[in-house]
């Protein structure tokens, strides 16, 4: 079972509070391959915090239809779409990264923006606020998730509206920790991307993330075969229970 590096009194709480969870899709693949899969989260309802759109890379060269219609069926189910953005760890130019995002505007009428491989150290944290306040004068208030993977520098909570502080395999996420300064945050600030959880362990997945304070996830049993695979292309073998896990709250 994960533990708490320190016992922060607003994350520990969480696990006896009503906190509604609910999923969020970081890289589903191209609707051309997976027209069921992409239909299906338009079904979902509420329980779908945001899904991201990743053409190719980010927005492609040119507006796809198939993507289009995609982005469609999701912003009539009052869905958040979200434009991938990749950040290169901090090395992508600052232009190139506001030239995907105006495409990913003018073509999908994205809500907002996941920003992929993003830093995490406290010398990158002013580049990262400079692109996030740039993206925040393209359209009104849209939503931006930083993905970092892990816990960065506290200051960029600051700039974000959420971040992705965990993505990874479950035989890591069983034995993470949480940084205390998360407890200074709601846990609508965070989410956890997990891939390989079997189906035996949803509850002790779902009970970490509460007791860590994160109300946004994305569970699947798909795994990486030692990265050869992107675990997060195809909905998990066990979609349908985890919604109604979620959708009726988690007993702890």
């Amino acid at each position: 079972m994960s533990y708490l590096t320190g016992t922060p009194t607003g994350t520990a709480s969480t696990g006896t509070t009503d906190l509604r969870m609910g999923f969020g899709v970081p890289d589903l693949a191209h609707p051309l391959l997976a027209p069921a899969e992409w239909g299906s989260l338009a079904r979902t309802g509420p329980a779908l915090h945001w899904a991201v759109l990743n053409v190719a890379d980010g927005p492609g060269v040119r507006p796809d239809p198939h993507c289009l219609q995609a982005v469609g069926g999701l912003r009539n189910a009052g869905v958040r779409v979200l434009g991938h953005l990749d950040l290169v760890h901090g090395v992508r130019a600052f232009a190139e990264v506001l030239s995907d995002a105006r495409r990913h505007l003018d073509w999908y009428q994205v809500d907002g923006f996941l920003l992929d491989r993003c830093p995490t150290g406290r010398t990158e944290l002013p580049e990262v606020r400079r692109t996030v306040a740039a993206l925040r004068t393209l359209r009104d208030a849209p939503h931006i998730v930083l993905r970092h993977g892990t816990h960065p520098h506290p200051g960029y909570a600051e700039h974000a509206d959420q971040l992705v502080t965990f993505s990874g395999p479950w035989t890591d996420y069983r034995w993470s920790q949480v940084a205390e300064w998360t407890a200074d945050h709601p846990p609508e600030r965070f989410c956890h991307l997990v891939h390989g959880v079997p189906r035996g362990h949803l509850d002790e997945a779902l009970r970490i993330a509460r007791w860590q304070g994160a109300a946004t996830i994305w569970f699947t049993d798909r795994g990486d075969r030692g990265g050869l695979d992107d675990p997060w292309e195809t909905m998990p073998g066990y979609w349908d229970e985890i919604v109604s896990r979620i959708g009726t709250g988690v007993s702890e």
